[in-house]
């Protein structure tokens, strides 16, 4: 019988990943985004690039040899295995074939398998959201190689995205506030290895800039990218107009030329290239971007709630997934061109990949489940659910609204940022909707027994 368990769970495993790098499967390549080139350059320019973190880079480039399937292989088998402990803490462990049909379920009907199959940080979101929670909230369950694995894998998450360490921390502190008001709920312990793996995944950002750049520097990019929400909300420009003329703004001279779009100012502006980029225009949009805070409080305050509730609803699929992503095509030219024949192959090079019947499906699927969280709360306080499962239902929410603050307000909104997190919504919903059938077919099972008597 151990025999044939072995077997199962092998089957349910590889299947599970299958499912997971399907679309890479299909395309015959990895699936690549504007992004992409920006992580796997950093090797070799020695440089830090805003917004793209070296360490993810670094795993890019371990997977160089064998054509990036190992980094996917990666992806697929760590997303298996957090998801195969959710169940097993939740008193689903045991069922190989449950497993596989919750991937696959997720695979068929969420944005999930279009992030473990592109080379690019976004399934690290979800998987160090899920991998803190295990930590936090179900430590008791875990054994200690899992709580070690955990630790490193939310620390690498965290290394990867300055945005999902953002979104990690604001979780760290929802469990500190729960820790103050019920430590019977959150004990120290646990929130001291959710502090050890946050800051054992900043340290990885200094280390691996260090070694890539020779700086003792954060990824850059902060204070810039919010410069692009304010420039997109229109509050650049009535900084500049109370401002001007002042010989110390660059911007002063061009301010009618900026565009109102803050993806056209960073990846299309030839202003902005003339400038000097983010490196000649650092500082100036760092001062902006901060003064603005004081001088327009109201302003960013109704901006700001405008931005997070798009970026709460904004969970399209596939966003970036497209042909002409030049600044890879660029890099993988220069740095990896024994990999070039088999990129241009690929379906997405070919202009083969088409999202509009797949968010057809998801997005609205991907709203629902959004909508479902407050409701499954709402039966854990009748007893419908188990107190686990509405605490992931909870933490999952926290989450989603924590990376549409993190997102939409100190970035800008964009659909790839939501569909990173909007499966968690997914998997909550499945996992209550399995206890409340598990609940419920355990009450008709005691009422039988009681009949009986």
């Amino acid at each position: 019988m151990q025999a044939l368990d072995r077997v199962r769970w092998a089957l349910a495993i590889v299947l599970s990943m299958t499912v997971l790098i399907a679309p890479a499967i299909w395309n015959h390549f990895p699936l690549l985004q504007y992004d992409t080139g920006g992580y796997l350059a950093s090797w070799y320019e020695g440089t830090l690039v805003p917004s793209r973190a070296v360490v993810y880079g670094l795993i890019l480039n371990m997977g160089v040899p064998l054509g990036f399937w190992p980094v996917l292989l990666a992806q697929s088998a760590l997303t298996v295995w957090v998801i195969a402990l959710l169940l097993r803490v939740h008193g689903m462990g045991g069922r190989p074939f449950l497993l596989l049909g919750v991937i696959g379920g997720l695979g068929a009907l969420t944005t999930l398998p279009w992030l473990t199959a592109i080379l690019l940080t976004d399934i690290f979101c979800g998987l160090g959201v899920f991998s803190l929670y295990l930590l936090l909230m179900r430590n008791d369950a875990l054994s200690g190689p899992e709580r070690i694995g955990l630790i490193l894998l939310t620390a690498v998450s965290a290394a990867t995205h300055s945005a999902t360490i953002a979104v990690q921390m604001i979780l760290l502190g929802c469990a500190a506030l729960l820790w103050l008001l019920d430590r019977s709920r959150m004990s120290f312990a646990n929130l001291r290895r959710g502090a050890i793996a946050l800051a054992l995944g900043a340290l990885m950002v200094f280390a691996a800039n260090y070694v890539v750049a020779r700086q003792v520097a954060w990824t850059p990019g902060g204070f810039a990218l919010s410069f692009g929400r304010m420039l997109q909300d229109g509050i650049v420009n009535k900084y500049l107009d109370d401002h001007c003329p002042d010989p110390a703004l660059k911007l002063c001279a061009y301010k009618n030329e900026l565009p109102r779009d803050a993806d056209m100012w960073f990846w299309g502006s030839k202003l902005f290239d003339r400038l000097g980029r983010f490196a000649g225009l650092g500082k100036e949009m760092e001062k902006i971007a901060v003064e603005s805070l004081f001088q327009y409080p109201a302003l960013q305050i109704k901006t700001a709630a405008i931005a997070a509730a798009k970026q709460l609803t904004a969970v399209h699929t596939g966003e970036g997934v497209v042909y002409w992503v030049w600044h890879t095509y660029f890099i993988v030219h220069d740095f990896t061109p024994q990999l070039e024949k088999n990129m241009w192959a690929a379906r997405q090079q070919r202009g083969e990949i088409s999202f509009s019947a797949i968010n057809a499906l998801q997005y609205p699927l991907a709203l629902f489940s959004i909508a479902l969280l407050p409701f499954f709360l709402l039966l854990a306080k009748f007893n419908r659910i188990p107190p686990d499962v509405a605490e992931l239902t909870a933490f999952v929410t926290v989450t989603l609204l924590a990376n549409a603050f993190v997102c939409g307000v100190l970035s800008n909104p964009h659909d790839r940022y939501g569909a990173r997190v909007v499966w968690l919504a997914s998997f909550a919903v499945a996992l209550a909707v399995l206890s409340y059938r598990r609940q419920r077919q355990t009450s008709c099972d005691i009422s039988s027994a009681r009949a009986e008597v």
